[in-house]
């Protein structure tokens, strides 16, 4: 077993074990209401256990986080895609000067030697 291996099971285990005691411990139902103006007659509301409610903030926070990173990581995505379309573009130059010159040297090569 690797090291990352024995780590991610030393930490990834209590956690897991925390999470299933903390659902077992949570399984009474609460209301969840998205109007706040009219607390007695909401116009959107959803039953779900304590803990459904939990691990869904849980999972739409990483899910925010990630997309947040993936944006931010826009401008840096960008330029190494432009800096690979001017890699190719100097590499492609290189080459054609390069097969230019070949053309060329024979020529200078015979006019040297008459």
């Amino acid at each position: 077993m690797t090291f990352k291996r024995i780590i991610s099971w030393v930490v990834g285990l209590p956690l897991a074990v925390i999470g299933i005691g903390f659902a077992v411990a949570n399984r009474e139902w609460v209301t969840v209401s998205f109007d706040p103006i009219n607390r007695l007659q909401p116009f959107a509301t959803i039953d779900m256990p304590l803990w459904a409610l939990f691990f869904a903030g849980i999972f739409l926070g990483i899910f925010v986080g990630w997309f947040v990173a993936w944006r931010g990581a826009g401008k840096h995505r960008r330029s190494a895609r432009d800096a690979k379309i001017e890699l190719i573009r100097v590499q492609q130059l290189h080459e054609r000067e390069k097969r230019e010159l070949q053309q060329q040297l024979p020529a200078i090569r015979t006019d040297s030697v008459s």
